[in-house]
């Protein structure tokens, strides 16, 4: 904890030359895996589990354009929290919640019942996932930031390895209800970790940044939409990645359903791709993280978008006959372009704007549900039925190489960017 005597810029020059990975930082991805984990058994074979409770192709879009919209109304907020509350205190909140989502997902016999487990689950995220990626940033440096957040993306991925996998296998083994029940578990404990930690951040004496009402969330809120619509590096972000959502809901929200009915996998396989596809991310996420701070976001996010194109045109046109190992090819091309991108946005977001505005910007931007995007899963079922199944996955690889362009010309830091040294703060004290 700084001093009230501190020089101006010392909290920077701490943050520089501490190690990039601290025990507080290694407690907080130690909770991460475990609450993630969890949802990376079950979120790759929702459509599947839709499925199995009576969803049709059009309910299963009908089903993610409905739970859209409670994050539309809550991620902003979160992020708000998240700035006023401090992070851990923010996230411990949104992991009690998230105990309640394997609820009724344990209960359903219906597809409509995941709806409810859905609405907490927005809940949850709205909390916890603008303040991940804002507590990384407040732990670290501008000159090495895309670093730190390649090497806990790269913990993290161990979810998304390990996850998909677990859960094909328990599905096969136990059913979905046994594989619910193991995933409840997991993020029971890691909701404890994260209350404690929380409860020691209160201890500090360290005050909240920013006080709970409605005239700071509407200053927040404006600052927000200064920034958006100021015609500079975030307003880009926003308008790049409102379309990267509204293509990707298109396709993805069927991806599991396009690969046992038009590839032929099984479910165990299907749990197996998207391990693959979280090795391949695992696997260039540090060296992504150098390549961005020693070269800039946009390099990343550039190569990043014609990777994707290229797994998802394969995907797409290789012939449903063949063999297994051809998608997983095609996914490992996909993790390694989410690998380049992830600590670039990241990165470019955090140094995009204010860190006080951190918690708000990564709420904006963290959701893929924004509102131009809220139709997309129910016109991804339309093609799907009316058109062919590839046929959204074909628009989503073209729309990839478009948004190409003006990430490469407009992803640019300058050097009068808002972003400021990280001050202590209340969640150092754990």
């Amino acid at each position: 904890m700084s001093s009230s005597n501190e020089k101006p810029g010392s909290a920077y020059l701490a943050a520089k030359k501490a190690p990039l990975l601290t025990p507080l930082l290694l407690l907080f991805m130690l909770a991460m895996i475990l609450a993630n984990m969890g949802g990376n058994m079950y979120g790759p074979l929702e459509a599947l589990y839709l499925k199995e409770l009576g969803a049709g192709i059009g309910q299963i879009g009908l089903f993610y354009t409905i739970s859209q919209v409670i994050p539309l109304l809550l991620q902003i907020l979160g992020g708000w929290l998240s700035d006023s509350l401090g992070r851990l205190r923010a996230i411990a909140i949104g992991s009690v919640v998230g105990v309640f989502v394997y609820v009724p997902l344990l209960l359903a016999t219906r597809w409509e019942w995941v709806l409810l487990a859905s609405a907490l689950g927005s809940v949850t995220r709205s909390l916890v996932g603008p303040s991940f990626d804002a507590f990384i940033a407040d732990h670290s440096a501008p000159d090495n930031r895309a670093r730190l957040f390649g090497i806990t993306q790269t913990l993290f991925g161990v979810v998304s390895v390990v996850g998909p996998a677990l859960g094909g296998y328990l599905v096969e083994a136990l059913s979905f209800k046994g594989m619910l029940a193991v995933a409840a578990a997991l993020y029971l404990a890691a909701t404890v970790i994260r209350v404690g930690m929380a409860r020691e951040a209160a201890k500090s004496q360290v005050a909240a940044s920013s006080p709970l009402t409605f005239a700071s969330l509407k200053m927040n809120l404006g600052a927000m939409v200064g920034l958006i619509l100021a015609g500079g590096l975030f307003t880009w972000i926003m308008i790049t990645d409102g379309i990267r959502d509204i293509f990707f809901n298109m396709s993805f929200s069927f991806l599991s359903v396009y690969m046992q009915d038009i590839a032929s996998l099984s479910i165990s396989q299907i749990g197996i791709m998207s391990s693959i596809f979280g090795i391949a991310m695992m696997a260039v996420m540090i060296p992504a993280g150098w390549l961005a701070d020693k070269k800039g976001e946009r390099v990343n996010i550039a190569i990043s978008f014609f990777f994707m194109a290229t797994s998802l045109g394969m995907i797409a046109t290789v012939p449903p006959a063949s063999p297994a190992w051809v998608y997983g090819l095609g996914w490992v091309i996909a993790g390694t372009g989410v690998g380049l991108a992830t600590p670039a946005y990241q990165s470019l977001i955090s140094k995009a704007v204010p860190q006080r505005l951190r918690g708000v910007a990564f709420g904006l931007f963290s959701t893929s549900l924004g509102l131009v995007s809220l139709p997309a899963p129910l016109i991804g079922g339309f093609l799907w039925e009316n058109v062919s199944p590839q046929f959204p996955f074909m628009l989503t690889a073209l729309a990839s190489l478009v948004v190409i362009i003006p990430a490469w010309f407009k992803f640019k830091v300058s050097g009068d960017m808002p972003d400021s040294a990280p001050p202590p703060t209340a969640d150092k004290a754990v």
